[in-house]
């Protein structure tokens, strides 16, 4: 099992959009002792961006470190042990704006992470009749790339055999090391309450994912902001 906090934070305004793809394209990332994670006979990618707010790690914030934000690429597996399916993520790749967050993820973790120029706009309304919008955005040699959602209404839990909640109650990370075992680690965090979206815009998402890039550039299977919460991330234990 998992022990001990390596990083809390809170994660805040997650845009999440959400494509279905081949799972042969996904094989070759799955890390040892894994395997995808199907919803309804399907497989899915998600690109996520959200803020990091009060970020501690090992309980010490670190200065101007502790407010930024991030951007990722994802997919779904799970581990079943002891009758017991832990569902959990795989990055293809993450994005920061800030190096030393970077070189943590990738020293603790063996995390993908980028270093790119970032930023972020929020319009959450407090009336619930008023649109919003939640953009994140960040600059490769291609130019600026941008991930953003628009909705209005009322945030709520999604139901449990939905594809929403599917997306969203992943609680377990898993990263394939330099030797080829992996490194199992557990997130904790309450059911977010989700806005549907009404409208996604996608600008050149698909320029730093390689041979990703193409499927960014269709048509969502769903898209939501997801409102977030406090989180705590426990240290990595490297699986037999």
């Amino acid at each position: 099992m998992s022990s001990g906090i390596f990083l809390t934070a809170e994660w805040r305004h997650l845009v999440m959009v959400n494509f279905e793809v081949d799972p042969k394209l996904l094989a070759p990332f799955v890390p040892s002792g894994t395997e995808l994670d199907f919803w309804e006979g399907k497989t899915y990618l998600s690109i996520v961006g959200f803020r990091f707010l009060n970020t501690k790690v090992f309980g010490v914030p670190v200065p101007f470190h502790r407010n930024f934000s991030e951007v990722n690429l994802r997919f779904y597996v799970k581990r079943v042990i002891d009758n017991e399916a832990r569902r959990g993520v795989v990055f293809i790749k993450e994005i920061v704006h800030r190096m030393a967050i970077a070189w943590v993820a990738r020293f603790f973790y063996n995390e993908n992470y980028v270093t790119l120029q970032m930023k972020s706009e929020l319009n959450i309304p407090e009336n619930p009749s008023d649109a919003g919008s939640a953009k994140y955005a960040w600059r490769s040699s291609s130019g600026w790339s941008h991930a953003e959602l628009r909705f209005s209404g009322e945030p709520n839990i999604p139901g449990g055999e939905s594809l929403d909640a599917f997306i969203a109650e992943h609680y377990w990370g898993y990263t394939r090391q330099s030797d080829g075992t992996t490194l199992e680690y557990k997130v904790e965090h309450p059911p977010w309450r989700l806005w549907q979206c009404g409208e996604v815009s996608m600008r050149e998402a698909g320029a730093v994912y390689d041979d990703f890039g193409a499927i960014l550039g269709t048509v969502p299977s769903s898209s939501f902001l997801a409102e977030g919460s406090q989180v705590a991330v426990r240290r990595g234990v490297r699986l037999e």
